[in-house]
C-alpha cells in the first residue's frame, strides 16, 4: 500500500543532504504562486516542520505537486521519482490514506474535491457552530487567504457567526482557499467536521 502523501514528503525531506534542504527550503520561499510561504514557516525550521507547513498551507495534495516541482527544480530527479513512487506514482492525486490519518479519522480520508464539497455543503452549520474561530483566522491570514486589512475587519465583528458569514461571502467563494479553509477546520474543529461527515 502507498505511503500517505505526508509521511512520505517527510521521508523524503528527511533524506536530503543538508545543502539541498537548504536549496528546498530557499526555492520554496522564492515561489511566485498563490499561497505563499512565509519565511518563519520554514527558516531554522526542522524537515518534520516544514512538511508540517506544506501539508498545512497546500494540503495534501498541494504538498506533493510542490515537493516534486522544488526537487526537480533543485536537480534532485532521484528523490522526486522516489517520491512519486512512493505515493501510488501519481503526483495529481491525493495518496491512499491510512487508519492514523488525521484527515482519514475525522473525514473519511475525503480528497480535494470532497473538501470544497464539505465546506459548500454545510455552510449552514459551520456558520452556526464553528466556535473557535481565532485560531482559524489567524491561520488564514498565515496561509494568505485574507490580507491584514479582511482579517481585522473579520475580528472586529462582534459574534462569531458573523465572522463565519464574513468568510463565506468573500475569501471562501475561492476553490483553492476553500481547500485550504477545509484543512484548517480540521485542526481547529475536528470533532465537529467529523460529525458533519458522518451525515454526509
Amino acid at each position: 500500500m502507498a505511503k500517505t502523501i505526508k509521511s512520505a514528503v517527510a521521508d523524503t525531506l528527511e533524506d536530503l543532504a543538508k545543502g539541498n534542504f537548504e536549496k528546498f527550503c530557499h526555492q520554496l520561499l522564492d515561489r511566485r504562486e498563490p499561497p505563499r510561504v512565509k519565511r518563519n514557516r520554514v527558516e531554522d525550521k526542522s524537515r518534520l516542520q516544514v512538511t508540517d507547513a506544506l501539508v498545512s498551507i497546500f494540503t495534501e495534495e498541494g504538498a506533493l505537486r510542490v515537493t516534486l516541482e522544488i526537487l526537480k527544480q533543485i536537480g534532485c530527479s532521484e528523490e522526486a521519482k522516489e517520491l512519486e513512487e512512493a505515493t501510488g506514482g501519481n503526483s495529481s492525486k491525493p495518496a491512499p490514506t491510512d487508519a492514523s490519518s488525521e484527515s482519514a479519522g475525522a473525514a473519511g480520508g475525503s480528497k480535494t474535491a470532497g473538501d470544497k464539497n464539505f465546506v459548500d455543503k454545510h455552510r449552514v452549520e459551520l456558520t452556526k457552530r464553528v466556535s473557535n474561530i481565532a485560531p482559524i483566522l489567524d491561520e488564514l491570514l498565515d496561509n494568505e487567504v485574507i490580507d491584514q486589512e479582511t482579517y481585522t475587519r473579520i475580528r472586529a465583528l462582534s459574534t462569531t457567526q458573523d465572522k463565519m458569514r464574513e468568510l463565506y461571502s468573500g475569501p471562501l467563494q475561492a476553490a483553492d482557499c476553500k481547500k485550504i479553509f477545509y484543512d484548517i477546520l480540521l485542526a481547529n474543529e475536528k470533532f465537529l467536521v467529523k460529525e458533519l461527515s458522518e451525515k454526509d
